[in-house]
């Protein structure tokens, strides 16, 4: 497959991954999530959308950079597309704990694994391509974010 459908081809399943879980999301924000009580430090609802699509073409591309290299280094770029798998399908899982199913313990638990598995994800595309590694910094520092805004609301509303 030529390198840049590689990167449009996974960017385009990270963004899915964005678009779906933000349908659980959405219908729950006017009903359910206006109910919590949140941090000051909250963001307003509008800065999700552009934030997440940002991170999740930087992770595609990332991503792609690191499945370009398959032919000069097949372990290591399977064990990094593993974790960048792994990791993307907790991304989808926090949606549906935190607006699906309203657990937010759970979400925190879960949000917290989300942390390691990107930060292993780095590591592991950075013994491919370090520019990919360092594409994935924004979207930890996010996910550290979030950690600390869903361990708020958490507390808040236990």
């Amino acid at each position: 497959m030529q390198k840049n459908l590689r990167i449009a081809a996974i960017v385009l399943t990270c963004l899915a991954v964005g678009y779906f879980s933000s349908l659980i999301t959405r219908e729950n924000i006017p009903t359910w999530y206006v109910t919590l009580k949140k941090p000051i430090f909250n963001p307003p609802n509008w800065v999700f959308a552009p934030v997440w699509t940002i991170l999740y073409i930087m992770m595609g591309i990332a991503a792609g950079r690191v499945w370009n290299k398959v032919d000069n280094d097949l372990q290591n770029v399977k064990k990094g597309m593993y974790f960048f798998i792994v990791q993307l399908a907790l991304n989808a899982l926090w949606s549906y704990l935190f607006f699906g199913i309203h657990n937010l313990f759970l979400s925190l638990i879960e949000i917290i694994l989300l942390w390691l598995m990107i930060y292993e994800t780095m590591v592991q595309f950075k013994k491919v391509d370090k520019l990919a590694s360092k594409l994935l910094i924004p979207y930890l520092v996010w996910v550290s974010y979030a950690t600390i805004l869903t361990a708020s609301v958490w507390y808040l509303n236990k």
